[in-house]
């Protein structure tokens, strides 16, 4: 049974089809990324679609995190974990550094996902603002389909994006993006997104980014398919208010929508605490802590198994911890 927390090294699935990675390794203390590295898969049982292999953690001992799990699904997960999901983690975890303003695009939900593509899970997902800017949630009015068409098979991106709320967010703050909605990260972004365990994303932009979106935008399903996934209704304020938390010092980050995908809490450090018992994956936000016997400084990254026990920290600093949905 793994008993211990593991330190998990960087690991950045290579030419990514937007810019980015620099303020990961800068946040990590890593030599530069290479200019399409933008995202970092923590703790990840996932590969990159279409990419059997990529993007999946590898363990200090050289055995991939899934097959691990798979081997002992208690020891990493948990019983009452195993005995409703089995050795499905249910979580997701990146680091995420928008080189470039990520292209309008949406995820599936796991209806569409079972019905079109035999997938466990659809994707929503959900980002802990790591810096200030600008993020894009939501159609502002509602779209018919032959408009939506029209957007993407003209590639009209200023149309398209101005079709979404901006949303300002800073350090602190954090946005649940419920599959289907449309979205899209503005240029300079860093954040920590937590999403169910997939690698589904529908296009409709491309212009600009290193992407067939013609070929590749749309799962292999067409796009005539492949935007049913996608929602054309007014995103209204009200309801766009309640997906974005602003400002947690402490205690849960996320919108309560959330909370049948995954959780995230930030813990303050200041002397001396326990985090419970549990599957988790840890971010080192600031300052130098010590978990159990591991001495980590800011951008750490640590899976810990439920096996482990509840853990001893110590120090002066900030956690982020993520969870799967309670079951």
């Amino acid at each position: 049974m793994p008993d211990s927390p593991v330190v998990l090294p960087s690991n950045r699935p290579e030419d990514r089809f937007y810019r980015g990675g620099r303020r990961i390794t800068d946040l990590r203390g890593d030599p530069p990324a290479r200019d399409h590295e933008p995202e970092d898969w923590v703790a990840s049982t996932t590969h990159v679609f279409g990419q059997p292999g990529v993007g999946e953690t590898v363990l200090p001992d050289g055995v991939l995190l899934r097959i691990a799990v798979e081997a002992d699904p208690v020891g990493w997960l948990g019983d009452a974990h195993v005995a409703r999901w089995g050795v499905d983690t249910k979580l997701l975890t990146k680091l995420l550094d928008a080189g470039q303003r990520l292209p309008v695009h949406a995820h599936p939900d796991s209806a569409f996902a079972a019905q079109h593509l035999g997938h466990a899970h659809g994707k929503a997902e959900a980002w802990v603002i790591l810096n200030d800017g600008t993020v894009y949630l939501g159609l502002h009015r509602d779209v018919t389909e032959e408009q939506l068409r029209t957007l993407v098979d003209a590639q009209l991106t200023a149309d398209m994006l101005a079709l979404l709320h901006p949303v300002d967010v800073a350090a602190g703050d954090a946005v649940f993006v419920p599959a289907g909605q449309l979205h899209a990260i503005g240029e300079g972004v860093l954040l920590l997104e937590v999403q169910e365990p997939e690698d589904l994303s529908i296009l409709l932009e491309w212009e600009g980014f290193a992407v067939d979106g013609q070929a590749d935008g749309h799962l292999g399903l067409g796009f005539d398919t492949a935007l049913k996934a996608v929602s054309r209704t007014r995103l209204d304020p009200a309801v766009l208010d309640a997906l974005v938390t602003r400002g947690t010092t402490s205690g849960s980050v996320l919108a309560e929508d959330a909370d049948a995908f995954f959780a995230v809490q930030r813990v303050p450090v200041a002397g001396e605490l326990l985090i419970p018992a549990g599957y988790s994956v840890v971010l080192v936000e600031h300052g130098d802590v010590a978990l159990g016997d591991l001495v980590l400084t800011r951008g750490a990254t640590v899976v810990i198994p439920a096996g482990a026990g509840e853990q001893r920290v110590t120090g002066t600093g900030g956690l982020l911890i993520c969870r799967p949905p309670t079951p």
